[in-house]
């Protein structure tokens, strides 16, 4: 099983097929599906294939999706984690819910996913995309260091790619003293 990632401000949990209902939740909030399920309800049945798809990865990889929990009480307001990008590199996925934006929570929780791929896992690349309109989440992947890497078409719709190694990583956590 993954472990739980700890930041100042944050825990990440590996969600389990016990998260179903938290996960359906999240996903079908009309503010986070607005990129990540391209504005589309997602049904209980796919909520239950994604979560059975982290629980594969973390199993066979190390990584999945974590729910990102804040406060003593550990609300639940996102998820932050990995799957395998179609070329075999782990892609970064985030998402918070709308009350928990603009506060630099989803490039905290994206740290500790990224130290945990890069340090702990050694894997030399990970990769992000969006869709072009979503600036947020383009200025997220930008503070993390990660690089324009191509736009193309991703199921039929364009796309933002990001890329960051791990050398580039390394190189930025040594000068912020991380």
């Amino acid at each position: 099983m993954a472990p739980d990632l700890t930041t100042p401000r944050l825990t990440l949990r590996p969600f389990t097929n016990a998260d179903l209902d938290a996960v359906h939740a999240l996903w079908t909030d009309a503010d986070m599906r607005r990129y990540l399920c391209d504005n589309r309800i997602v049904t209980i049945a796919e909520s239950r294939e994604w979560l059975e798809g982290s629980t594969r990865e973390f199993a066979a990889r190390g990584f999945g999706l974590w729910g990102v929990h804040e406060g003593a009480d550990g609300t639940l307001i996102g998820f932050c984690g990995c799957r395998e990008w179609p070329t075999g590199e782990p892609e970064l996925m985030y998402g918070l819910l709308k009350p928990w934006w603009g506060r630099g929570l989803a490039t905290e929780a994206a740290t500790a996913v990224l130290d945990h791929v890069f340090e702990t896992l050694g894997h030399p690349v990970v990769m992000a995309a969006t869709d072009p309109p979503n600036v947020a989440s383009v200025r997220v992947m930008e503070r993390l260091g990660m690089a324009f890497h191509e736009r193309c078409e991703m199921h039929g719709l364009d796309t933002l790619v990001y890329r960051l190694s791990r050398e580039r990583w390394r190189r930025l956590r040594a000068t912020v003293g991380g």
